[in-house]
């Protein structure tokens, strides 16, 4: 297969991508805009039940604080976004991931901010609020950033992890990214079709990226030894 049929392929799996995400992030986005009935009562629901259980369990509202602030996005992306892709650079040399990586972490980032923008929701209005959460809420961007960043780290040191941490790491991934999801609500910083947008969101885009990127090479007539492994790990 020469460039140019390397090249469509990529690009063709990463709209096909992109597309499978685009269309219900934008329904979703449509029905919060137009305050669609069903949605607002079910999102007022959840965020009733979420917060009153939060206010009777102090020890509990301890926890979702603490979660509250080591998930914020700057946290995550100073913790493990920023040195992970600093890892694979220096010390794994897969520079062209580090560079996907840090490239698409960065506009998972300015998509949220100009989603937000976009629809420009206002946050839930609790009674007795745990805490003052500035800015709009569609989507969560505490959702939106643990996802893409966690997705992007995941398939960044994809080629590096044995069998296990195949298994043991998204896991790990997953969970921490749905326990940031539920400390929005228990929180009453988000109703649920903002964190649910923003996981879509952040882990659709990351997926999109990763397809457009595997495969790519920055010489294209002498394949890198990283493409080659990029090539053997090509999402479907």
């Amino acid at each position: 297969m020469d460039g140019n049929q390397t090249r469509a392929r990529r690009l063709s799996r990463a709209v096909v991508y992109a597309v499978v995400v685009a269309v219900p992030l934008a329904l979703l986005a449509l029905l919060v805009r137009t305050n669609f009935g069903p949605l607002v009562h079910l999102d007022e629901r959840v965020i009733i039940a979420a917060t009153d259980f939060t206010r009777s369990h102090p020890g509990f509202r301890s926890l979702a604080e603490t979660w509250e602030l080591i998930s914020q996005p700057w946290v995550v992306y100073a913790v493990l976004g920023v040195p992970a892709c600093l890892v694979a650079w220096f010390a794994l040399h897969l520079r062209t991931r580090a560079l996907w990586a840090l490239a698409t972490m960065i506009t998972g980032w300015v998509v949220a901010v100009a989603l937000k923008l976009l629809v420009q929701r206002a946050r839930p209005a609790i009674d007795d609020p745990f805490a003052a959460h500035a800015g709009y809420s569609f989507p969560s961007g505490h959702a939106t950033n643990n996802a893409i960043v966690v997705t992007t780290v995941v398939l960044l040191l994809w080629p590096v992890l044995s069998a296990t941490a195949r298994w043991v790491v998204p896991i790990l991934g997953a969970l921490w990214v749905l326990l940031t999801s539920a400390d929005r609500l228990f929180m009453g910083a988000h109703f649920l079709s903002d964190v649910v947008a923003g996981v879509l969101l952040g882990c659709g885009l990351a997926m999109a990226s990763y397809a457009g990127y595997v495969g790519w090479s920055p010489s294209p007539t002498t394949p890198s030894k990283e493409s080659a492994d990029d090539d053997a790990h090509q999402v479907a």
